[in-house]
């Protein structure tokens, strides 16, 4: 009786191929299996005409993924960890991360070199709370346009002049080819990324022991404590999309984990930070660390600015 295929699923945009590709082409090398993709249209590539902070959250590019999943129509889902929610449905598990690409965001435009030299009133594309908010700390003056779709797409829109610059994260542009097009690339201390920015994660079902071995496999243990750090930040919050926070890790020289949060008003008037210094072992003492930093940005004024943000009033 031969074995059924491992079946990978996927969403159909450019860059949601290229990886779903890209971790088949790891599990052949490594086991020998030739996965099978499955194409799932997600709420997320539907609905184009809305920010996603008015549609639901980046939940809506993994939602019916991870119902094909629990209905065992696939076995493994391949996501970006930053469009991941705080919390996964009952029965499923990230059981792996693969080794991050380059977290920092990028900054495309055909005639400014950088944010600084945009002229005042300059229309920036980006969808993203997170980004508008950091960048409003030191550009109040700039036009936010919101920009949905996928790369190419987005891409399109900044050669048809609809916006002056757009900012994207600089991973998709690298895996697809198009890091010639970065005119700059981002620093955390000014744009903090989102939250599993770089990072490709691995969801299965709790239960099955057979894809779990082959998939743990590829995980790369340093990125997947960073991201576990970084989430247990957005699970404290309970945050997505919808509001502007950020949280990222680096590992130091000695071992230690290093961590920033941040949480902002929209208007990028004000700002909590948080950092955090501890030596790490496990995905449990990463998510605990991040927690714990969540729980402290709440309580030195997050509460209120996500209250706020969130209120209908």
């Amino acid at each position: 009786m031969s074995q059924s295929p491992l079946r990978i699923g996927t969403r159909g945009s450019e860059l949601a191929l290229w990886q779903a590709r890209h971790v088949a082409a790891r599990i052949k090398t490594e086991s020998g299996i030739e996965p099978e993709l499955v194409i799932i249209k997600t709420s997320g590539d539907i609905i184009l005409d809305r920010a996603l902070s008015e549609v639901g959250g980046k939940g809506l590019f993994v939602k019916e993924i991870e119902e094909a999943l629990l209905r065992k129509e696939i076995d493994l889902a391949v996501h970006s960890m930053k469009d991941v929610p705080a919390f996964l449905p009952e029965g499923l598990v990230l059981a792996a991360t693969l080794e991050r690409e380059d977290p920092r965001d990028a900054y495309l435009s055909l005639n400014y070199p950088n944010i600084l030299s945009l002229p005042k009133h300059a229309r920036v594309g980006t969808s993203s709370l997170r980004r508008l908010a950091q960048i409003r700390e030191f550009r109040k003056d700039l036009e936010f346009v919101p920009l949905r779709g996928n790369v190419g797409t987005r891409l399109r829109k900044l050669k048809e002049g609809v916006v002056e610059a757009i900012i994207l994260a600089g991973a998709g542009l690298k895996r697809l080819g198009h890091e010639d097009q970065i005119r700059e690339w981002i620093s955390p201390e000014t744009l903090l990324p989102a939250i599993g920015q770089g990072a490709l994660g691995l969801e299965i079902r709790q239960d099955d022991a057979t894809t779990g071995a082959i998939v743990r496999s590829l995980s790369h243990c340093r990125t997947h404590l960073c991201v576990a750090a970084e989430r247990g930040v957005l699970k404290s919050l309970n945050g997505g999309c919808q509001v502007p926070i950020a949280a990222f890790g680096q590992w130091n020289e000695d071992g230690s984990l290093s961590l920033e949060g941040r949480v902002l008003t929209v208007s990028g008037s004000r700002r909590i930070q948080s950092l955090s210094r501890e030596p790490i072992h496990t995905e449990e003492e990463a998510e605990k660390m991040g927690m714990a930093m969540g729980s402290d940005l709440l309580d030195r004024g997050g509460r209120e600015i996500l209250a706020d943000i969130l209120s209908p009033y």
